[in-house]
């Protein structure tokens, strides 16, 4: 378990567990991600994950920091650089943390840039080829 992370079975319940600014940036993020393209959300590894052919995305949010990341976000770091290479795939992550925020522009742009990647590309969670 994950410090600060929510238990949740539901995305409402997760949020539900939030409050001051972690509670904001979440629900910021999660209406930015909503509004750019029709994604599947889902709280899977304890946080919320958003499906489109495959992961596409996470937004979790800890005790000390919220995370905005991507599956293939190391092909989306020319339009946000605070995107971090880290962990399996191509996997990129974003740390928020009390007073920070990504812009619902930014936002849309990268939504719409890692869909349009998982569409191209095919499902980042399986060996391409």
């Amino acid at each position: 378990m994950i410090p600060g992370a929510p238990k949740a079975d539901t995305p409402d319940d997760y949020l539900a567990q939030l409050d001051g600014w972690r509670l904001a940036a979440v629900e910021a993020l999660r209406a930015a991600v909503k509004a750019a393209a029709p994604l599947d959300e889902r709280i899977k590894w304890t946080h919320l994950v958003y499906f489109s052919n495959g992961p596409v995305l996470l937004i979790r949010a800890e005790a000390e920091r919220v995370l905005f990341g991507f599956w293939r976000g190391k092909r989306l770091r020319h339009i946000e650089p605070r995107l971090k290479p880290g962990g399996k795939f191509e996997l990129a992550t974003m740390v928020l943390r009390a007073g920070e925020a990504v812009d619902s522009a930014r936002a849309t742009e990268l939504v719409r840039a890692a869909v349009a990647l998982n569409h191209e590309i095919g499902d980042p969670s399986k060996p391409s080829g």
